[in-house]
C-alpha cells in the first residue's frame, strides 16, 4: 500500500539482462547483468528528487523502468498506489499520460521531419483532443512555459534550425503538455552547452512548482543535485547504497562510495583545502552475484564482513538510510 504521503514509491524493483552466449555455449547456465537489483525509493508529490551515481550505476535504466520503456524483471512500481509494473494495452497508455521522461540528447529524441508545433501536437492528438483550435491554445501555452517567445515564431522550425537548449525546451514542452504528475530527467543537460544549463535547471525547477509535477532529476553531476534536489539516492551497480535529504547527503555522507563522489566534485577556490579520497581496486563483475559489499573492493574501510554478506538498509536518522556493514557495527558501538 502507497504511504499516504508519497505519489510514487518503489518496492524491491529488479531488472536483469540475459547475456549473449555463442551457440556452441547454449546448454550452459543463463548468465544476467544485474543493472538493477532491488531498489527501493520512493517520491512524494511535487518533490525534486535527485539519483545520482557513476556510468552504469544503473540510474537510466530505473528512469526507463519507471516509465515502462523496459519490463521489469521483478519488483513493484507504485503510482497513487497502483502497480504500474504489470500494465498492458490501454492501461499503460493511459499511464504514460502521467509519467513522462525528457532525456539526454534532445536531437535524438525530437523527430527530424516533425517541426516544433507538429512535435508538441503528437501526444494531443494521440490522447484525443481533437479540436485543432483547443490544440493551438495548448501548444502556445506550453511554449510560454518552457520560455520559447513568441511562440509562434517557433512553430514551422525543425530540429536542426534550433539550438541545443532551444531543442531541450522542445522536448520538456512535449513532456508537459499532457500535464505529467512525474517527469524523470534523464541526465537533461548533460549534452549541453554550460552557458546554458543552468537556465534548464532552473526552468525545470519553476515547472515543478507551477504545475506541481514531481521531478526524478538522474545525474552524475552532484553540484548540480546539491543545488535543487530535496532529496537524493546514491546507486552503485544497480543497488541504493544512500538515500536521504540532499543537505544530510552533501553535508554527512555516510557510505564510502558517497565520500568518493563527492570528493571528487572540483572546486573553484584554489585555498580550499579538502581531502580527496583516493579510488583504488576494481569494480566486480556485474554479470555474476557478488556474495559481499559490491564496493569492498575499491573501499579503504571495508571490514571482515564486507566480503562475505550483502549489507541491507539501515535507518541513522528520520529520512537518511545507508547500505554499509561499517555504519551498522559504528552504531553498535
Amino acid at each position: 500500500m502507497l504511504k499516504e504521503h508519497n505519489i510514487l514509491e518503489i518496492i524491491e524493483l529488479k531488472k536483469y539482462f540475459p547475456v549473449r552466449r555463442s551457440f556452441f555455449s547454449g546448454l550452459e547456465k543463463t548468465s544476467y547483468v544485474l543493472a538493477v537489483n532491488g531498489i527501493n525509493f520512493e517520491l512524494k508529490p511535487d518533490e525534486f528528487s535527485g539519483l545520482a551515481g557513476e556510468s552504469g550505476s544503473g540510474k537510466t535504466t530505473t528512469g526507463e523502468l519507471i516509465v515502462r520503456l523496459l519490463e521489469p524483471t521483478s519488483g513493484k512500481i507504485l503510482l497513487n498506489g497502483e502497480n504500474i509494473a504489470k500494465l498492458r494495452k490501454e492501461h499503460l497508455k493511459r499511464f504514460r499520460k502521467k509519467v513522462q521522461m525528457i532525456f539526454q540528447d534532445p536531437y535524438g529524441t525530437l523527430d527530424p521531419r516533425f517541426n516544433v508545433y507538429h512535435t508538441i501536437e503528437e501526444p494531443l492528438i494521440i490522447y484525443g483532443v481533437k479540436d485543432p483550435k483547443t490544440r493551438l491554445k495548448q501548444i502556445k501555452e506550453t511554449l510560454e512555459l518552457v520560455e520559447l517567445r513568441p511562440p509562434e515564431e517557433y512553430f514551422a522550425r525543425f530540429p536542426h534550425e534550433l539550438s541545443g537548449g532551444e531543442r531541450q525546451r522542445v522536448a520538456i514542452a512535449r513532456a508537459i503538455i499532457l500535464k505529467p504528475r512525474i517527469i524523470i530527467a534523464d541526465e537533461p543537460i548533460s549534452m549541453l552547452d554550460i552557458s546554458i544549463r543552468a537556465g534548464i535547471l532552473n526552468l525545470l525547477n519553476k515547472l515543478r512548482k507551477s504545475l506541481g509535477v514531481a521531478i526524478i532529476y538522474i545525474s552524475h553531476n552532484l553540484s548540480t543535485i546539491r543545488n535543487f534536489c530535496d532529496r537524493t539516492a546514491i546507486m552503485y551497480l544497480g543497488e541504493v547504497v544512500e538515500i536521504g535529504s540532499t543537505d544530510e547527503i552533501m553535508e554527512n555522507p555516510l557510505h564510502p562510495y558517497t565520500k568518493l563522489l563527492l570528493s571528487s566534485i572540483p572546486v573553484a577556490d584554489p585555498n580550499y583545502n579538502r581531502k580527496r579520497i583516493k579510488d583504488y581496486g576494481e569494480i566486480p563483475d556485474q554479470i555474476s552475484v557478488y556474495q559481499g559489499c559490491k564496493f569492498a573492493p575499491r573501499c579503504k574501510e571495508k571490514i571482515k564482513i564486507c566480503d562475505k554478506k550483502t549489507p541491507t538498509q539501515m535507518k541513522v536518522s528520520r529520512e537518511h538510510f545507508v547500505s554499509c556493514h561499517l555504519i551498522r557495527e559504528n552504531f553498535k558501538n
